[in-house]
Formats: C-alpha cells, sequence, structure tokens
C-alpha cells in the first residue's frame, strides 16, 4: 500500500476578510509544517527499523492535507490570490460567497466542502498558529473529539480580552460550555463531528453552539498567540454584540427564561414597594406623595418590559426568518 494511501489526511478551513496581503503567508506556513512533520516521522519510522524493532511497534502516522479558503465577500482582492493559489497547487480549494454571511457562515461553507479525516479551523490573518497544527492533532488523538488552542498569553487589545472573558461567561452559562474549557478559532474537529455540524440547516450559524451539542469529549492544549501580520480585526463592538445574541438565542431558551424570572422579580419589588408606601402614608399621613419616585419606578419597569418584549421579538423573528429559509450562505464561484 502507498505512502499516500495510508496518511491519514487534515482539511484546514480559512475564512478570508481583508486579508490579501495575509493569506499567502498562512498557506505557506502550512505547507512547511506538514512537510516538517512527515519528514519527522519518516526518519522516526526508519530509526525503528533500522534499530530492528518489532513489526508491531507503532509507527508515527504521515498526513496528506487540503487548504480550504472561504472568501466571505472580501472588499480586497483576496479572491484573486486565492484564485491563483488554487491554480498553482491542487490541494489548495478556493470558495467565494456571494455576500458577507459572516464568519461562521463561511466556515460552514468550508466544512461542507472538507474531506480529511480531521478539519482544523484558523484565521487568516497569522495570529492563530498554523506551525502548532500539530499539538492540536497529537490532543486529538488521545481520545478527543473537538480540542482547542488556547493562549496563555493573548496578544489582543483590551477591549478584546474583556469581550472573551463576557463570551465566555455567557458560554458556560446559556449554551453550556464546560467551566475548565476555553475556546479559540483555532481548533481541531474530528470529522464526525463536522458532519453533525452541517447537517444544521439555519442562517443562524454559531460554531460552539453547534460543537458543544453534538459532543462533551473536548480538550485543550496551549499555543502561541501572534501579533497579527497585518490589519485590525473585522468585529466591531456591534458586530460582537450580533455574535453572541446569534449564538445564545438560536441553542438555549435559557435567556427566555431569565425574561420569566426578572419579570416575576420586579412585580415581587413592585408589592413589596407598594405595600410600604401604603403603611407609611397610613402611620405617617403628613408624608407628600412622591412623584420622583413614581417616575423612577414607571421608567424602570417600563425599560425591563421593552427589554424583555425584544428578546422575545429576537426569537420570533429568527424562527421567521427560519420558516422563510433564509440561506445560511451563497457560493458564487469554486476554485
Amino acid at each position: 500500500m502507498s505512502e499516500q494511501n495510508t496518511a491519514k489526511k487534515i482539511s484546514f478551513v480559512i475564512p478570508c476578510y481583508r486579508s490579501q496581503g495575509t493569506i499567502e503567508a498562512v498557506v505557506n506556513e502550512i505547507r512547511e509544517t506538514v512537510a516538517t512533520r512527515n519528514e519527522s516521522s519518516r526518519a522516526a519510522n526508519m530509526s525503528s527499523r533500522a534499530a530492528n524493532m518489532s513489526s508491531r511497534a507503532k509507527s508515527r502516522d504521515l498526513f496528506d492535507y487540503e487548504i480550504i479558503l472561504v472568501n466571505d465577500s472580501s472588499p480586497d482582492k483576496v479572491w484573486d490570490v486565492i484564485k491563483n493559489l488554487a491554480a498553482a497547487d491542487p490541494k489548495i480549494k478556493g470558495i467565494c460567497l456571494a455576500k458577507n454571511f459572516g464568519q461562521h457562515c463561511a466556515l460552514m461553507a468550508g466544512y461542507g466542502a472538507a474531506t480529511g479525516d480531521y478539519v482544523v479551523s484558523l484565521d487568516d490573518d497569522g495570529q492563530t498558529p498554523a506551525s502548532e497544527t500539530f499539538k492540536l492533532v497529537d490532543k486529538l488523538e488521545e481520545g478527543f473529539d473537538v480540542v482547542y488552542g488556547y493562549y496563555e498569553h493573548k496578544k489582543e487589545h483590551l477591549f478584546r480580552r474583556f469581550g472573551s472573558w463576557t463570551n465566555k461567561k455567557m458560554a458556560e452559562a446559556i449554551i453550556g460550555q464546560p467551566k475548565t474549557l476555553q475556546t479559540t478559532s483555532f481548533f481541531i474537529m474530528k470529522k464526525f463531528i463536522v458532519d453533525e455540524i452541517v447537517r444544521y440547516p439555519h442562517p443562524f450559524a454559531y460554531i460552539s453552539g453547534l460543537v458543544f451539542r453534538a459532543t462533551k469529549n473536548l480538550g485543550n492544549v496551549e499555543v502561541e498567540h501572534r501579533n497579527r501580520l497585518e490589519g485590525e480585526s473585522g468585529y466591531t463592538i456591534a458586530g460582537l454584540i450580533r455574535l453572541w445574541i446569534n449564538g445564545f438565542t438560536a441553542f438555549s431558551v435559557k435567556p427566555l427564561r431569565a425574561a420569566t424570572f426578572i419579570g416575576f422579580l420586579c412585580a415581587i419589588v413592585g408589592l413589596v414597594s407598594g405595600g410600604f408606601v401604603v403603611y407609611e402614608k397610613l402611620m405617617r399621613p403628613e408624608i407628600p406623595v412622591g412623584y420622583t419616585s413614581m417616575l423612577a419606578t414607571m421608567l424602570f419597569i417600563g425599560g425591563m418590559l421593552m427589554l424583555l418584549l425584544g428578546l422575545i421579538g429576537e426569537y420570533i423573528g429568527r424562527i421567521y426568518i427560519s420558516i422563510n429559509q433564509s440561506p445560511q450562505y451563497v457560493i458564487r464561484e469554486r476554485v
């Protein structure tokens, strides 16, 4: 049997947005990383045979790979770069989306085209260390279904670090993320998990939510967090908030339960406050009726009602959009 037939295959899925100047460097790093690992494995296997080890001794696996680059309707010329890379290397696939569907939908498009035994997701800006891919692979082969790289020292602005912390706490409370797990955009999954994820048909894809509902066999491994090769994050405050709302309303009804609890709590507070006002008036008739406290109470209750109605409306709107079969992504071109 040939080496090519016995090799395990890794699919690298990379959403691309404003990465015209960085994506080629990321692709080259992947090539070098896989080549270095295979050279090391061949040398180790030859040494084992030369030392007359038992034929039953486990040899080190070799790896084939493919790179799937998904252009999320980037305004720069990254699609031209992707087409040139794909024309020069048959291991590279390019997918061009018809409009900007967002990072998670772009990942879903890439997963749909992946054929590897393992699927690795990473960023297009060089910040996730493709050179440390095999830390994730080796950890996955310990028996995990999904392994996330995590960063001991993050090269992010304070705002992004706070956003990551907030997202983690909300994910733990709402969609069941294990408290000991640290998630990032650099992770690896076995193919059966990817096959389950791509079955999700609705437009509000949220990868972590899909992973957590598919398996609890999750692992972590520390990797380096690097500075971007160039540019800034494509996520704004509004974008991050939309992403959080998307994830937490698409995969859990806990926000609705929280709304019920808040409504019940407000009713109790209102009842107790009303009783206190009546008691004070009966015991001390000289106390004037206060309009300030009444106005504050009305504003508070009105604000809470609008907030809770907005939350319910968010769920109803997503149901309506899903019923209308709004597409998760639309592919304009493949190479």
